[in-house]
């Protein structure tokens, strides 16, 4: 399942109009990395794959279509265990490997899916699985086993099948309780990881999957100067954009010099500000 049913709050303005799961990065929705990713693991389909949505979740249904069985929340979204509640009947029995859309992963030494196979592999159907990277600080409130969780955890039905389809989150409801039982484990993950929910680390996803150069889609038009971009589809840069990620569409204007930045629509810019590292969140 990926949880795709989120606000993203931390990325408005962006936000505001397209929901953060069909944000791009690299020019890729984030949702369609995500969905890319399983299928590297050999699940796709309805029957396999599931998507939940809420906030502008007509966007969400339009753009993932019959690729995966869709869950629509009414109201406000239901959060990370909730989310899964209101699945249960399509669970029905299984184990689920649970993603984050929001979650950027990249592995120099594997492609999307064998990248995570770790987690399941030999996997006992009982134990909670999480993956995760060394934190900086190992005893950080929001650790486990001196990890930090990177996206994508592995479930058990029985720790699945009592969650009610009321708001509520896995750490809470899954992980901690598993924590304190000895039935959680941690599979660390060698990639890069950033978590794209604020502008600078969402930027640095951006700028990681452009390599040392920049990424500029077929369709845009450069006729200014791009320094370490990413240009989306149709979008026109007509100024100078450094370390900048201009939106599909989106216009940069001749007389403008943007840096560390998010441009979208004509005149929407989010500053990124500072730049994360790989690995942080």
């Amino acid at each position: 399942m990926v949880l795709a049913a989120g606000e993203g709050t931390r990325l408005r303005p962006l936000t505001e109009r397209v929901p953060k799961a069909l944000c791009p990065v690299g020019n890729v929705p984030l949702l369609d990395r995500a969905l890319a990713r399983l299928a590297g693991l050999g699940l796709t389909g309805p029957d396999r794959v599931g998507v939940n949505a809420c906030y502008l979740g007509e966007q969400v249904v339009a753009h993932v279509g019959a690729r995966t069985h869709l869950s629509v929340e009414p109201g406000d979204p239901l959060g990370t265990a909730g989310g899964l509640g209101n699945l249960r009947d399509w669970i029905a029995g299984r184990g689920v490997l649970v993603g984050n859309a929001d979650a950027y992963l990249a592995d120099p030494d594997a492609p999307p899916g064998p990248d995570v196979a770790a987690l399941l592999d030999g996997w006992d159907g009982r134990t909670v699985r999480l993956l995760g990277q060394p934190a900086d600080d190992p005893a950080a409130p929001g650790t486990f086993d001196g990890h930090r969780f990177v996206g994508f955890s592995l479930l058990p039905w029985r720790l699945v099948r009592d969650l009610p389809a009321t708001f509520g989150d896995l750490v809470r409801a899954v992980w901690r309780p598993a924590e304190a039982a000895g039935a959680l484990e941690v599979v660390p993950y060698p990639g890069v990881f950033y978590d794209t929910g604020t502008p600078a680390d969402y930027l640095a996803a951006n700028l990681h999957a452009a390599g040392d150069g920049s990424l500029v889609d077929p369709t845009a038009t450069v006729t200014g100067r791009a320094h370490r971009a990413v240009v989306g589809p149709g979008a026109q840069v007509r100024g100078e954009v450094t370390r900048v990620v201009v939106w599909p569409g989106a216009t940069v204007g001749p007389d403008e010099r943007l840096t560390d930045a998010i441009r979208a629509g004509d005149h929407v810019t989010v500053p990124a500000g500072r730049i994360g590292r790989p690995g942080t969140a």
